[in-house]
């Protein structure tokens, strides 16, 4: 089985004919080609390619680009406005790109706290629609994301980053696990799965990070591990842990069988998007 990164980002420096919006932490660039090398670096097979909405918002052209130079190696993710009339067609255009897997929804407060939210559901039914999953970065708004799922249950709903707020410095948060119940409740919905990304960045122990094995196992075991999809959420974790630590944090547990590891680490990303690298 491929390993597969659930979420990485790719981006250039910032310049007048890409600018960005808002910066991020992490390197004055990562390129594709920088990307695919730090994979290899560590045998990472293929990753889920993010447009990085802090920088980009909307446009995803970026990452399109970089997928046409690497499109054995990435799939790719955009950034969709639930406030935009014509949502629907631009995730419609959107599954026509080459390499389409999913888009996603920043709920930031801007973002409508009610489930029946008329931009929301366009949203969803849409993705449902094209098949495409529906990333979420949802930091507490998981009681609503779970009304969502629903509402809509033939749409595949994917839970960014454990559902946590996560730290883009250290240190970790008082209390990073605050939130998991709410995570734990989505399980009961066939149609939600979650992203293993950045978890090492909730650590308060050094890599390998023990501290952190308690509240995963609770994860895995609500939501089976055909739901939970690894990844290291690169480049925003840069502060905290190298490429490499986010890898064989796992890859190197002996917490997890090796069948573990091919499903947590590649096959739930191949079930829930439906690709697979080369």
């Amino acid at each position: 089985m491929p390993i597969i990164d659930a979420q990485v980002h790719v981006y250039e420096r910032n310049h007048p004919g890409r600018p960005w919006v808002d910066a991020l932490a992490g390197p004055p660039e990562v390129t594709g080609d920088q990307m695919v090398a730090a994979m290899d670096e560590v045998g990472v097979d293929g990753a889920l390619l993010v447009s990085v909405h802090s920088m980009y918002r909307y446009d995803a052209s970026y990452a399109v680009q970089e997928h046409a130079k690497h499109p054995k190696r990435f799939a790719l993710i955009k950034p969709v406005d639930p406030h935009d009339p014509g949502v629907a067609e631009t995730i419609a255009a959107w599954k026509a790109q080459p390499g389409t897997v999913g888009i996603r929804v920043m709920m930031r407060q801007d973002v409508s706290t009610d489930p029946g939210d008329p931009g929301l559901g366009r949203v969803l039914a849409a993705a449902a629609q094209h098949g495409l999953a529906l990333n979420l970065l949802a930091y507490g708004r998981l009681p609503q994301v779970l009304e969502m799922a629903k509402l809509y249950p033939d749409t595949q709903i994917v839970i960014d980053h454990l559902g946590l707020p996560q730290p883009f410095h250290p240190p970790a948060p008082e209390q990073p696990w605050a939130a998991l119940p709410d995570l734990l409740a989505l399980a009961a919905c066939p149609n939600v799965a979650v992203k293993i990304t950045g978890a090492g960045t909730l650590a308060k122990t050094p890599y390998p990070y023990p501290d952190i094995w308690p509240q995963l196992a609770r994860i895995f075991e609500a939501f089976g591990l055909e739901r939970c999809c690894w990844g290291t959420d690169w480049t925003r974790a840069v502060a905290l842990l190298t490429y490499r630590q986010g890898v064989d944090a796992f890859r190197l547990n002996e917490r997890l069988s090796e069948s573990d590891k091919a499903m947590l680490m590649g096959g739930a990303v191949s079930r829930v998007y439906g690709w697979s690298p080369g």
